[in-house]
């Protein structure tokens, strides 16, 4: 099969490389489209290397196409067989024609999407989904979202409003606001300036009960500043640096509790339960029409690049796609 390689000083390389091969408890899929993330153009520099079981020179965190083979005992009962359609997570390895996965970290495709879009929603549909749980989101509720037109920020913007929340969320770039607010958004704050902090308590009249963090670095501490009292943060991204100073008198007065989540490095049983959380709750929302995701570009195969090109620009508005053909 075809995939792309890391190469020495982060360069990308498509080449043939073996056809993996199931073991029991995974199925092999045909990829057929995969999205883009920032933690692709992380692993190429060298800033984020794969977990131990995954492709070390294969990126590609989700993907969309069909079962191809299915190892030892691999059918669960009532589960899937050769030739559905279906849409995953993975460690590693999805920028390729063919990748194996535990049958776990996989979920039927919503029905009428193409692979194009439901490559879009894996990663950034449950890293949403699980931000929101850890941080409780309520109905009538507040929660800011940092870097909101990114591809998770879109997601959680969404999950957020189909709980009856109201979400103010922020980015550097007016364009992207006002497309935000198309999907819902209650509120928008341009941070190019950097201040943000009072035009939050200022719109939700005292502190965002929650945040999702998408960004960290100098953003975290003022993040918490824009809480209100038992305010709740979760940490998702890094994309501001993985270093801040905090006040930590604001968190004890506060009472504001703070935690950090990510996807890829938990074990597959943790991955597994995610995985099915997430398709009870969010995959009728994704038939219905009621949240979707929202996919700037689809890049062919041959032009891996240009979509790196693109995100690296922070050009993109959601989530780009590289069908495989």
């Amino acid at each position: 099969m075809r995939a792309y390689v890391v190469i020495g000083g982060g360069g990308l390389s498509l080449r043939d490389v073996p056809l993996p091969v199931p073991a029991a408890g995974e199925l092999r899929v045909r990829v057929r489209a995969f999205g883009v993330n920032r933690a692709d153009l992380l692993q190429r520099r060298g800033l984020y290397p794969a977990p131990a079981g995954a492709p070390p020179d294969i990126l590609g965190l989700e993907f969309a196409g069909e079962v191809d083979d299915v190892g030892p005992a691999g059918r669960r009962p009532g589960g899937l067989a050769v030739g559905d359609e279906v849409m995953g997570i993975t460690a590693g390895g999805s920028y390729a024609e063919y990748l194996v996965v535990p049958t776990g970290h996989l979920m039927g495709m919503p029905a009428g999407y193409s692979f194009g879009e439901a490559a879009a929603v894996p990663e950034a549909f449950v890293t949403a989904f699980d931000a929101l749980e850890r941080v409780a989101l309520g109905a009538g509720e507040w929660v800011l979202v940092h870097a909101v037109g990114s591809g998770v920020g879109t997601a959680v913007l969404q999950l957020a409003r189909a709980r009856g929340a109201r979400c103010v969320g922020t980015s550097r770039s007016p364009a992207k606001l006002d497309r935000a607010r198309e999907l819902g958004l209650d509120a928008g704050v341009n941070t190019a300036a950097g201040a943000f902090v009072d035009e939050v308590r200022r719109i939700t009249d005292g502190g965002a009960h929650a945040a999702v963090d998408l960004v960290g670095g100098s953003q975290f501490p003022r993040t918490l500043e824009a809480l209100r009292p038992r305010g709740r943060l979760v940490l998702v991204g890094l994309t501001a640096g993985r270093t801040a100073e905090v006040d930590l008198g604001l968190v004890l007065r506060h009472r504001l509790r703070v935690e950090g989540t990510v996807l890829r490095s938990r074990s597959a049983e943790e991955k597994d339960d995610l995985v099915a959380r997430f398709a009870r709750a969010v995959l009728p929302l994704l038939e219905a029409g009621t949240v979707r995701p929202v996919v700037e570009r689809v890049w062919p195969f041959a032009d891996v690049e240009s979509a790196h090109a693109m995100m690296a620009a922070d050009a993109n508005f959601g989530k780009l796609v590289v069908e495989v053909s």
